[in-house]
């Protein structure tokens, strides 16, 4: 049977992370490893300053789970090297409970940063997000139902099924599904990255200011093909190929290593 790892960002006892558990179960052994507490903005960022426990619990369905103090990088790092001591045959992570589009959610969710650990070290990794067109006070996380994530759920399940049928696309190191509210899973567009950051996140309070809310809106309108167009336009499914070879030149470089050796 083959070993699926599963992480988040949004907690262990997050309803996105047994909903998913629940389809990957009829495909293979699930692992689950994934920070105590919401650790959402954190990216791939790695805890250096203090020291990670590891937890046995339970989650909602009863089965036996790892909850540690650190970030998802760090449940991935401890899930393989401490837990199941060796690779796993796919990491996926979510289902997170708002968008992860764009350059900035790519660089801040930790949802993605788990994602592109395992990417680094040759794991498949596929990245599930459930777009919640405002997340706020006025719907709160802990709303969301098993039943309202089943279609995001199922998706990620056929999605790690072709992964574990036929490998990663060539020259992909992750794979990231956006699924919009009340999406037609039928509806499905394979999207580029919207390189656009967010507008202004910040809401001013009395002793600074704070990000009080997620919604849609944060991202810029973009052109069609990008995952930004996808959601914010058509409302269908958006999966996005992500490369972690980054493009570059050394020519363009030649002028400046002249000014640096002189």
């Amino acid at each position: 049977m083959v070993t699926i790892l599963l992480i988040n960002d949004d907690g262990i006892h997050s309803i996105g992370l047994l909903a998913l558990k629940k389809q990957l179960e009829k495909i293979g052994k699930v692992i689950v490893v994934a920070p105590k507490d919401e650790r959402s903005g954190i990216g791939k960022a790695l805890t250096a300053s203090n020291h990670v426990k590891i937890m046995e619990t339970r989650l909602g369905d009863g089965s036996k789970a790892y909850a540690i103090t650190g970030t998802p990088a760090d449940a991935y790092f401890l899930a393989v090297n401490k837990i199941i001591q060796r690779l796993p045959d796919l990491l996926v992570a979510g289902i997170n409970l708002g968008p992860n589009l764009g350059i900035d959610d790519l660089l801040n969710s930790g949802t993605l940063g788990a994602a592109m650990e395992a990417a680094i070290h040759g794991v498949p990794a596929i990245a599930v997000s459930y777009c919640i067109r405002a997340m706020n006070e006025a719907r709160e996380k802990k709303e969301i139902t098993l039943e309202e994530l089943e279609p995001t759920a199922s998706i990620a399940q056929r999605a790690s099924r072709y992964v574990l049928e036929k490998g990663m696309p060539l020259g992909v190191g992750v794979i990231s599904i956006n699924v919009p509210e009340k999406a037609d899973p039928k509806e499905v567009e394979i999207t580029r990255l919207s390189y656009k950051g967010y507008g202004d996140i910040y809401t001013e309070q009395r002793d600074g200011y704070k990000i009080m809310g997620w919604s849609l809106d944060v991202y810029p309108d973009d052109e069609p093909g990008t995952d930004i167009y996808a959601i914010k336009e058509k409302g269908c499914v958006s999966v996005t190929p992500i490369t972690l070879r980054f493009p570059y030149s050394k020519k363009e470089l030649e002028d400046l290593s002249k000014i640096l050796a002189t």
